[in-house]
């Protein structure tokens, strides 16, 4: 393999292996608290329905877009959710917003399920619900990368290899230490995930802004695929600027007065 396709499998590992993380997190909380088998069957039936969106989607972008058109698609649409994610690392890291912790979100899943009431010995439904839920929506967002950049790279079996292999390492992972994986500094790779979605959705965006020429044909960056580094750079400084100017303050520890040591110095004097 180049390193072109090491790079998608790359990019797309890391994207996903974020996603799973928090679906992971959905299903452990109604395995222990409520029912495991309840908890596996929505799992598997969202993975069912994430196989057929990801089939017929792929199928309608692959053959019912021109190249150019493909790529100004995927490309905003890739920008749009990459400036999300860096909206809210940006805004993570300058203290404005509290950091992801996946040992409250398993927690507050846990509550709720306590709340639901006991669970049943066949399909707990409420269990089934919460799975089939999370791992259906955080999985449309890896359904999305993976079209996203397979498509555009021309080789969807390298970036389902990608996601593929997050999904595995995240449940090895998860069965091995059987709680949620908040040693996993998230916050640090959805940071990162959004300067890839930025750079890349940059890139392709511009690339299709060709549609709009005669003959509608995509436009050529300078020096081709290597000017998704120097976005990615951009990106990054960008991004820090922003962190240092929206950080808050440090506030100064209130001063501890000691009545005692005053009046001390007073009978001293």
């Amino acid at each position: 393999m180049d390193a072109a396709t090491w790079g998608l499998i790359i990019a797309t590992f890391v994207a996903c292996f974020v996603e799973m993380v928090e679906a992971t997190t959905i299903v452990m909380a109604m395995g222990y608290t409520r029912n495991w088998r309840s908890a596996l069957i929505g799992t598997f039936a969202a993975l069912g329905a994430l196989a057929v969106v990801t089939l017929a989607a792929g199928y309608a972008l692959a053959n019912w877009l021109p190249e150019s058109a493909l790529q100004l698609a995927i490309g905003g649409l890739l920008l749009i959710f990459g400036l999300q994610w860096l909206r809210k690392a940006i805004l993570r890291s300058s203290g404005r917003k509290a950091v992801h912790d996946e040992d409250a979100i398993y927690r507050e899943e846990v509550e709720a399920a306590k709340a639901a009431g006991e669970s049943k010995q066949g399909l707990d439904l409420f269990a089934f619900m919460v799975s089939f839920k999370g791992v259906f929506l955080e999985g449309m967002e890896v359904v999305f990368i993976v079209l996203t950049f397979g498509l555009n790279a021309d080789n969807i079996p390298a970036a389902s290899l990608g996601a593929a292999a997050a999904v595995v390492i995240v449940l090895g992972i998860a069965i091995a230490l059987r709680r949620p994986l908040s040693m996993i500094n998230e916050n640090l790779l959805k940071y990162g995930v959004g300067l890839l979605l930025a750079s890349f959705g940059t890139y392709w965006a511009i690339e299709g802004i060709g549609i709009f020429r005669d003959g509608r044909e995509s436009l050529n960056w300078p020096g081709h695929d290597l000017m998704i580094l120097v976005l990615l750079a951009a990106w990054l400084l960008l991004s820090r600027i922003f962190v240092a100017v929206l950080r808050k303050p440090a506030v100064p520890a209130p001063a501890i007065s000691n009545p005692a040591g005053d009046i001390a110095v007073e009978v001293k004097k």
